[in-house]
């Protein structure tokens, strides 16, 4: 199965991230030295949102690649094709990243097989090479290429986690959800709403990520928290946003809803 992959360049702005310490320095400090970096943390907390920032404000194109069980090594380093009744070789995300120097953005790589880590060991020590076995081909990384992976290492189980082998190859960050005066001003910017309502729709996501582990697998992001107030901003009512947004992604189960539901009349009266 084909990788996916998105490519990002040239913007005239970088993305919109409001930092929590020092990680940018720390990012860009690795950059520099060729040094790779793995981002901990929670979904939706914004390590996607960061490596695109950091890509911007580095000049370095992007490719992004959501791993998945079906994410094989061949789909990151390319394989041959027909086109035009010919067979030809087709760099994948990681070997163009290789080739020119560019960014590439391994988002949840546990989530990939097991022989996508064997192909990152090289790149990630001071050889910075890339063995393709079917065209006989070791790249050697040029300059400015640099590789990020993410994880959640609450979301996963014994049966998908980095071996210790790996993560000590990585420089880490551990990312998580900002503290509220924080959030609170990454959702006014994002969403254009005002800022006392924003204000409760913060305090509401703390309230449902104290559940976690409780009622709740996972609690709410700061990505749906954004959705909540874009939906308020257009027009629609607190009640139907935050059921839409905040409650009904983060459950099936109809007790909790009705118990998640109860917080927001705690919050918003």
């Amino acid at each position: 199965m084909e990788a996916t992959t998105i490519t990002k360049q040239g913007a005239a702005t970088a993305p919109y991230y409001l930092p929590q310490s020092d990680e940018c320095s720390v990012f860009a400090a690795a950059h520099q030295n060729g040094l790779p970096v793995l981002l901990k943390g929670p979904t939706g907390c914004g390590k996607t949102r960061f490596v695109a920032h950091m890509a911007e404000k580095l000049g370095r194109k992007l490719y992004t690649v959501a791993c998945h069980d079906d994410l094989a090594a061949a789909d990151l380093i390319g394989r041959y094709l027909l086109k035009g009744g010919e067979t030809v070789w087709v760099d994948g995300p990681l070997t163009r990243a290789v080739r020119e120097g560019a960014i590439c953005y391994l988002d949840e790589v546990v989530e990939a097989r097991k022989d996508v880590t064997v192909v990152l060991h090289p790149l990630t020590d001071d050889r910075r090479t890339l063995p393709i076995d079917r065209t006989g081909e070791e790249l050697v990384a040029t300059p400015g290429f640099m590789l990020v992976a993410s994880y959640n290492p609450g979301y996963q189980n014994i049966l998908k986690t980095l071996k210790p082998s790996t993560r000590q190859r990585f420089l880490s960050l551990e990312f998580d959800f900002p503290a509220p005066e924080l959030e609170v001003d990454i959702v006014t910017q994002e969403s254009k709403l005002d800022r006392e309502t924003v204000k409760s729709l913060v305090r509401l996501a703390g309230k449902l990520r104290a559940l976690k582990g409780q009622d709740l697998e996972e609690g709410v992001s700061t990505r749906l928290v954004v959705y909540a107030a874009t939906l308020i901003a257009q027009g629609m009512s607190v009640q139907r946003a935050v059921q839409t947004a905040m409650i009904e992604p983060l459950t099936d189960d109809d007790d909790v809803k009705r118990g998640l539901q109860d917080l927001v009349v705690v919050v918003f009266g």
